[in-house]
């Protein structure tokens, strides 16, 4: 019989078989006990509390580097949701992972454009350095012990958003551009001996947690990270070249007309 079966059976006719069941399977918060001021804060940003749910899915997974079930219950009980509703949001996004995840996340973008160019055989590279026993490491999986220092998790990605500077792979969200399979391995081996080499573009490269911390919007005293440049000069140099000739487009006219709506059938 499953708990809920076993709940259902117990009431009502049994309120102390019930509530005995209920306390069995209570889901121990604690270990964000040093975060209910953050998520508190959270909170306060947002006219409707249950807004806060994304940014404090990123502080759960702070704590401890994937959403467990702990960490929806938490987030549950400060939102005033049900752990139903958390555990849906939390799992159509892949940024949220349920799996602990390694000290770094590493993220090969394998969509059309970046596979062309180079990023399936990228990520075919850096599955085969990170498994073992003559296994590639899989999707999602970790190389080493989860959160231990040189600890590395593997995604192939659908799109990073960088298409003019592919391909492209990520650490923990900062971007390496035009990577080749031989660059590629020399970051990786790189996070693997302990070190953080510097992203192409973006703040310098802390560590899975710690991004998930700047994700949920608290910094920790590196408020500098947001100077980082951004922009690649491949991405702006459009604008500039129309910068420096004058080039602007056509003004918008006062009375635009505009197509007829189709017709509903």
């Amino acid at each position: 019989m499953s708990t809920s079966e076993e709940v259902y059976a117990a009431s009502p006719l049994d309120p102390v078989a019930t509530q005995r069941l209920v306390d069995e399977n209570q889901v121990d918060t604690s270990a964000f006990d040093h975060v209910v001021d953050k998520a508190r804060a959270l909170v306060a940003r947002y006219p409707v509390a249950r807004s806060a749910l994304l940014p404090m899915l990123h502080l759960v997974q702070s704590v401890e580097g994937h959403v467990s079930q702990a960490g929806i219950t938490f987030c549950a009980d400060q939102l005033d949701l049900t752990n139903a509703e958390v555990s849906a949001v939390a799992t159509f996004y892949t940024m949220y992972k349920r799996r602990p995840c390694g000290e770094h996340l590493v993220s090969v973008c394998t969509n059309t454009l970046c596979a062309a160019l180079g990023g399936d055989a990228i990520y075919a590279e850096l599955r085969e350095h990170l498994g073992s026993d003559g296994r590639p490491l899989g999707h999602e999986e970790t190389s080493g012990e989860p959160g231990a220092p040189g600890s590395i998790t593997l995604e192939h990605a659908e799109c990073l958003a960088a298409c003019d500077l592919g391909p492209v792979l990520q650490v923990n969200y900062e971007y390496f551009d035009n990577q080749t399979p031989e660059k590629a391995l020399e970051v990786v081996k790189s996070l693997q001996a302990g070190d953080k080499p510097h992203p192409t573009r973006g703040a310098p490269l802390t560590d899975f947690r710690q991004a998930e911390l700047q994700l949920a919007g608290f910094f920790e005293g590196r408020d500098a990270d947001l100077d980082g440049p951004s922009a690649a000069p491949e991405t702006v140099r459009g604008a500039k070249i129309a910068a420096e000739r004058g080039w602007t487009a056509p003004a918008m006219p006062e009375h635009a007309e505009f197509p007829p709506l189709p017709e509903k059938k």
